[in-house]
């Protein structure tokens, strides 16, 4: 069987992603420490492509970047927003649609470790740091902590994120503001390292202090529109009393409101609707939604900004590791 990187890691009693630095040539290693690595992949017989790279001496100028969903309006803008960046500076784009399948997210990293791109902006949720450790890549995270689970990285992966409580916390107050005694959040709450957790935070803490009642209606990201359609029409046809809905996301929120219409509930006076994300696509198809605005320019900016301070100084201490970057209500017809 072929030698993967992390049998030289424990042959040379060392982590995986000093292995890679050392291939790679970049952060402090000390010679000790190289030697010990040359070593173990002499007897190993261990031939990375990267060592191609570190005997040239210079990078390939690709980027990987891994999400979730390049269908969705909101991650369709940033990753536009990341190409302009990254090719404004010299560099290409690798996209790597994981979706919700931790075996094709593997399948992308080591597809982006053959060729030799120069560090990741990693913004699927389906894995943790240690699987991406194993490659030994500048790392970014977007909207999760890839380090929640090893604390000693935690200077090493940077995250970057819209503030998802805040905005959360300011379309349940616009609603509360509107006069709505029964609001309820419609998302998937009980996610934990997901956006969406922090949203309803934001919600429950809200509501609770006008004194109301959480109400929750699950609506899980990777549904189809059909059945999150069906979903939707069961709870306005439930017989509950429903005046303000905070939907996670744009996409459900627009559901919810031909929803209904299709049923003659009217928007705003019967029901109020806030979503959340504000793409310009949303804004200009649907310009009437009520919705909380993320800064996709200034969030794809620091993403890209963060992943050259890695590629640069990989040992370099950060002066923060999580960039919380502020959203806006954008106020309209559904509320």
């Amino acid at each position: 069987m072929r030698p993967k990187l992390t049998d030289v890691a424990e042959k040379a009693g060392c982590s995986p992603t000093t292995v890679s630095r050392v291939i790679n040539n970049y952060g402090y290693i000390s010679q000790k420490t190289r030697d010990r690595v040359y070593a173990a992949m002499r007897e190993l017989n261990y031939q990375p492509n990267t060592l191609a790279r570190s005997l040239q001496g210079k990078r390939t100028k690709m980027i990987g970047v891994i999400m979730p969903s390049i269908t969705n309006p909101f991650f369709a803008e940033l990753v536009a927003a990341i190409e302009d960046k990254l090719e404004s500076d010299g560099y290409k784009m690798l996209l790597c649609d994981a979706g919700q399948d931790s075996d094709k997210e593997r399948r992308y990293l080591r597809m982006l470790e053959a060729n030799q791109v120069d560090g990741i902006i990693a913004g699927s949720h389906n894995l943790g740091i240690e699987e991406y450790q194993l490659y030994g890549l500048p790392i970014v995270s977007f909207d999760r902590d890839l380090s929640d689970q090893v604390p000693d990285l935690s200077d090493q992966v940077p995250i970057v994120t819209s503030d998802n409580y805040q905005g959360g916390c300011l379309a349940t107050q616009a609603l509360v503001d509107a006069g709505c005694g029964h609001v309820y959040f419609v998302g998937n709450p009980v996610k934990t390292g997901n956006p969406t957790s922090r949203r309803f935070d934001g919600y429950a803490d809200t509501v609770a202090a006008a004194g109301l009642t959480v109400h929750t209606a699950r609506s899980a990201f990777y549904e189809s529109p059909a059945a999150k359609a069906r979903e939707l029409r069961e709870l306005l046809t439930s017989g509950r009393k429903i005046d303000g809905v905070f939907c996670s996301d744009d996409l459900t929120a627009i559901l919810l409101l031909k929803e209904a219409r299709k049923l003659g509930i009217r928007v705003p006076e019967d029901l109020k609707i806030v979503g959340f994300d504000g793409t310009q696509l949303v804004q200009n198809y649907v310009p009437e939604l009520a919705t909380v605005v993320q800064p996709v320019p200034d969030l794809a900016g620091t993403l890209v900004k963060l992943l050259y301070e890695r590629i640069a100084d990989p040992e370099k201490k950060l002066a923060q590791n999580s960039y919380l970057l502020p959203v806006k209500l954008l106020r309209n017809q559904t509320v």
